[in-house]
């Protein structure tokens, strides 16, 4: 690989997952299929790349969405309580799972996701 293009798709990809994680969807979930499927990271070491990744980008897009008034405070509690419980236990599971299952779980996950973006109908 030249050294333009050890740089550049690195670039490109941060570029693509800092925008798509400005706007709240799926920039994590992008750095994990590069990390994995195009720079041979292992699975667990993308993860943890993709949670550093996401703190200092959620805290610099929070202030736009807040703004805007897209951050529903009555549902915060219930939902970051929620979710450090499951993240943490989640956390400690995905630990002793084999990366060929987490590999595949995580495709399933995209699959899903995926199926659902194609097939359901846009809410106004």
């Amino acid at each position: 690989m030249s050294a333009v293009m050890g740089w550049l798709i690195p670039l490109a990809v941060g570029t693509a997952t800092g925008v798509l994680s400005g706007f709240g969807v799926g920039g994590g979930t992008l750095l994990l299929v590069y990390l994995t499927a195009v720079a041979g990271a292992d699975q667990h070491l993308a993860q943890g790349i993709n949670l550093l990744y996401f703190l200092p980008a959620a805290l610099l897009a929070l202030p736009a969405h807040k703004k805007n008034g897209y951050l529903d405070t009555k549902a915060l509690p219930w939902l970051i309580g929620s979710g450090l419980i499951c993240a943490a236990l989640a956390a400690w599971l995905s630990s002793g799972l084999e990366v060929t299952l987490l590999r595949k779980l995580f495709g399933g996950f995209l699959i899903v996701v995926g199926l659902h973006e194609v097939f359901s109908k846009v809410r106004s």
